[in-house]
């Protein structure tokens, strides 16, 4: 029941709902997050930084940053954005394109961020955020009709300009997966025939086949591309350790030796050089060394309480703006928990995604908090009544 998280106001008027439990299941991810990024970052921090708290240090600050937007956010009703659902949308498509030019900030052979005001922002963030904001407006306007072939078609495409540019502008892949994966799920709830998207994946699982067949059995495998050398290094990773496999096989290691209770926290032997963005995209691969599988667990357990809540909130939700951005928001975190556990296991091709809420990254945090908040401001309006 939710009704533990209730607060009452005086003078006899009505009662408010708000999250507490949802709220205590994001602090508590985000100082779990602080905590290991400092024992996964320290050693390299030292090394190249001369001090070992860098990174912890400018996470703490954009999530402090974070916490304040999500609050503020929080206690401004959610119907207020709806307003700047395409202005959202437009600022997000001239934001990448900013990467190419001197705002742009190339870090690791990838041009994925901006310069403002001296803050480095990666847009692919922002657009995150923008589509679930415009698709959540969008189907409220169109209505009964997405029901219909046209309008299934415009929902799935509408985040395509966006995908593409993500892509094609800062070769972000992972990002643009998450992006239409993000439409894919907010149509799916908002669509109730089903047989649309089962052909849908079987025709995505049938491309995605065919690829690698194709990717395998090329003539030359020098001349594949960065991602076709991607796919051979996941199919069989041992026989590019000097390559391309090097960063999922130290991940491996990592998680073979970690066993079941782990080695202890800060006791991790990869990182100390050995695996390449420890901190960043591999960072799971460091909880499952330090605590173990115990470790991991407790982490996707959480996971999975977030998602809950996120289901409470939606299924009670006082209109369907507000059900469909929390919506989005449970599909972007839950796309991109799968896909980052997945690549550090190597159960898909190695791409760069973030875990949520724990992964260094000042933007991620930033404007993941930013969505919390809409969370959030939507539960508030939610009628006890209605619990």
């Amino acid at each position: 029941m939710a009704g533990r998280n209730v607060g009452r106001k005086r003078g006899g008027q009505q009662e408010t709902f708000f999250d507490y439990t949802l709220l205590f299941i994001v602090l508590f991810l985000l100082g779990f997050g602080l905590v290991m990024l400092y024992s996964t970052s320290s050693y390299e921090a030292s090394m190249e930084m001369g001090d070992s708290a860098y990174y912890l240090k400018k996470q703490v600050a954009s999530t402090v940053l974070g916490l304040i937007v999500m609050m503020v956010i929080a206690n401004i009703p959610y119907h207020f954005w709806e307003r700047f659902a395409f202005l959202g949308y437009v600022v997000s498509v001239v934001l990448i394109l900013l990467v190419l030019t001197p705002l742009g900030i190339e870090a690791n052979g990838a041009r994925r961020w901006i310069n403002v005001f001296g803050i480095s922002l990666q847009p692919a963030e922002v657009a995150k955020l923008a589509m679930i904001l415009f698709l959540a407006s969008l189907v409220c306007k169109m209505g009964r009709s997405i029901r219909t072939p046209k309008g299934f078609m415009i929902m799935l495409a509408a985040p395509l300009p966006i995908c593409a540019e993500v892509y094609l502008v800062t070769k972000n892949l992972s990002s643009a997966i998450i992006i239409f994966g993000i439409a894919v799920l907010m149509v799916f709830v908002s669509s109730p025939d089903y047989k649309k998207f089962i052909l849908i994946g079987l025709a995505g699982i049938a491309v995605c086949a065919l690829a690698v067949y194709l990717i395998v059995n090329a003539a030359d495998s020098d001349s594949l591309s960065f991602r076709g050398g991607r796919i051979l290094a996941w199919l069989d990773p041992e026989a590019y350790a000097d390559g391309k496999g090097f960063q999922t096989l130290q991940a491996l290691y990592a998680i073979g030796s970690g066993g079941i209770w782990g080695k202890g926290l800060g006791q991790s032997m990869q990182k100390l050089g050995f695996l390449p963005e420890a901190q960043n995209d591999m960072i799971f691969s460091i909880i499952c060394e330090e605590l173990g599988l115990f470790g991991a667990t407790a982490v996707m357990l959480l996971f999975l309480l977030l998602i809950w809540r996120f289901m409470v909130i939606a299924n009670n939700a006082s209109d369907l703006f507000g059900a469909m951005l929390v919506v989005g928001v449970m599909g972007h975190i839950a796309i991109q928990v799968i896909l980052n556990i997945a690549v550090v296991t190597n159960t898909i091709p190695n791409t760069g995604i973030s875990l949520p809420f724990i992964s260094y990254g000042g933007s991620s945090v930033l404007f993941l908090l930013a969505e919390m908040g809409l969370v959030l401001s939507v539960g508030r309006g939610i009628k006890l009544k209605d619990l």
